[in-house]
């Protein structure tokens, strides 16, 4: 029996008939080299043969009564693969809008929960261009529990599933399986009670961890004239945050990464990343214009960041943290815009480090998590007050050499992420083979014109190039990222405080 987290169990307990919390992948494959197309039937078997390397593909939610304690992982007996797959062929509308309009009826749809919670689509009869003559292809639609998976160890599973060299693998049988025998009620309940007996000491860590991030951060207010995160509810009203529904949309839209990297390279000191969110800053400062929406105050979108370098590793479950970040919308250059996110990033870093997104759900127990999460949703709270973030957005690295399946060659995926209540838009960046993809999962009824932010992306990557070729190096000594002695010598005196600090809070835990 595998518990799950508060922060995978948070997932399960905001998910409702239009909130589905699952992550989705559609994978588009060029199956032009192979003597024949791929049969359903051999990625049936292909898959079979591969259940080994993903242990809860194989797992369902086991519930504990009363929701006394969070769910488990237990093994599925009566797990079926045939349960989870489903075959789909375009024919003559084998075309990536159609493929795309699918994806999105197919995502609107919550995954069932008397078994393991994913499920596949194969997408026959696709071709790669809109040419009558197109590349023969195929397409697979995914659909992974938030629970279950973050976007990171989602990247990582399909990795796995899938093959680095262009021969197929020869399709073995599978591995034998036997699921191990389901815990019994009583089990579970006691289980269940010794973890709320441990609760208090958790309080206890936590309200210790967020004291020493507290005062780290009223240091460098101090010591460095810095102003704090921003506090709750402080991001403005935008249309992106209103009451949604259960109708989805994917936009996606893909740049070159050396592009990027030559913006990076001419900033200085910036992070790849940073320029990522400044492409994504730019796009949505564009669309808001065009909407004639109010923009004179900036974008806070909340960037998960992995935590899995940092801790033990597990192939499934969440291992993030998260911090809010000031996308710097008011700012009209780009490229200094993008500076400015760096900045923000960097000021925010210290209560990122502090207390990961899974420790800040364990002062509730799981019926008031499921509770509140489900009042925060029924109550329209978002609607009441201004939101704490207008929108996630995530980069998720991906593999830079080309991946096949039977040889068929992964020519672009592309990724959605769960929408919730009065956040209508949200962003994954994923990078494959040389290419950036923004993939941008809408809400339509609150989204207007969702369609347009797809040529917005390469309007803005042009302006930020733009920008950078003006800026050149002029004003580089003024970057706020820019290192001083005064910064140093505040960095010494916030190590001898952190020192003291560390003490008396180790006195405290005593």
């Amino acid at each position: 029996m595998r518990q799950l987290s508060e922060l995978d169990a948070s997932f399960l307990y905001l998910e409702s008939e239009t909130t589905p919390m699952h992550i989705g992948g559609i994978y588009l494959f060029d199956a032009s080299q192979r003597a024949a197309p791929l049969a359903f039937s051999t990625f049936v078997a292909y898959l079979r043969s591969r259940l080994h390397v993903v242990p809860v593909f194989r797992q369902r939610l086991k519930e504990i009564p009363l929701r006394l304690s969070r769910p488990y992982w237990i093994d599925d007996p009566d797990f079926s693969i045939e349960r989870h797959l489903a075959y789909v062929n375009l024919g003559e509308y084998g075309r990536k809008s159609s493929l795309m309009a699918l994806a999105s009826k197919i995502l609107e749809e919550p995954l069932k929960r008397d078994r393991p919670l994913w499920h596949i689509t194969f997408v026959d009869g696709f071709r790669l261009d809109d040419r009558d003559d197109g590349a023969e292809g195929f397409a697979l639609i995914v659909k992974l529990h938030h629970a279950a998976i973050d976007a990171f160890s989602g990247e990582e599973i399909i990795g796995k599933l899938l093959e680095y060299t262009p021969e197929p693998r020869a399709i073995t049988p599978p591995r034998a399986w036997q699921p191990r025998p389901e815990p019994s009620s009583e089990r579970v309940v006691l289980q269940a009670g010794a973890n709320m007996l441990r609760t208090p000491l958790q309080l206890t860590s936590l309200a210790a961890s967020a004291a020493q991030a507290t005062a780290r951060g009223l240091i460098q207010k101090q010591l460095r004239k810095l102003p704090l995160p921003l506090p709750l509810f402080s991001a403005p009203h935008s249309p992106f945050n209103r009451q949604i529904t259960a109708n989805r949309q994917i936009i996606a839209a893909s740049v070159a990464l050396p592009r990027l990297k030559t913006v990076k390279a001419s900033l200085g000191d910036v992070t790849l990343n940073d320029v990522v969110l400044g492409l994504c800053a730019e796009t949505l400062r564009r669309y808001l214009t065009a909407e004639g929406a109010d923009n004179r105050k900036s974008l806070v979108a909340m960037t998960p960041i992995s935590v899995r370098s940092k801790s033990l590793r597990r192939a499934t479950g969440n291992q993030m943290s998260a911090m809010l970040l000031d996308l710097a919308t008011d700012e009209p250059n780009p490229a200094q815009r993008i500076r400015r996110i760096h900045w923000n990033a960097v000021a925010s870093e210290p209560y990122r480090e502090a207390i990961a997104a899974d420790r800040l759900t364990e002062l509730l127990p799981s019926t008031m998590l499921a509770l509140s999460a489900r009042l925060y949703s029924e109550l329209q709270i978002a609607q009441r007050y201004q939101p704490v973030f207008n929108l996630p957005i995530t980069n998720v690295p991906g593999p830079q050499v080309p991946l096949y399946l039977q040889g068929a060659r992964l020519v672009q995926q592309y990724n959605t992420a769960p929408l919730f209540d009065s956040m209508g838009l949200v962003i994954v960046a994923v990078s494959y083979e040389g290419k950036l993809t923004l993939n941008f999962t809408t809400c339509p009824d609150v989204v207007a014109n969702g369609e347009s932010l797809q040529a917005h992306v390469d309007e803005s990557l042009h302006a930020i190039e733009e920008a950078v070729h003006r800026l050149g190096t002029e004003a580089s000594h003024d970057s706020p990222t820019s290192a001083s002695s005064t910064q140093t010598l505040a960095d010494d005196a916030m190590t001898a405080l952190e020192g003291i600090l560390r003490k008396a809070l180790n006195r405290f835990r005593a």
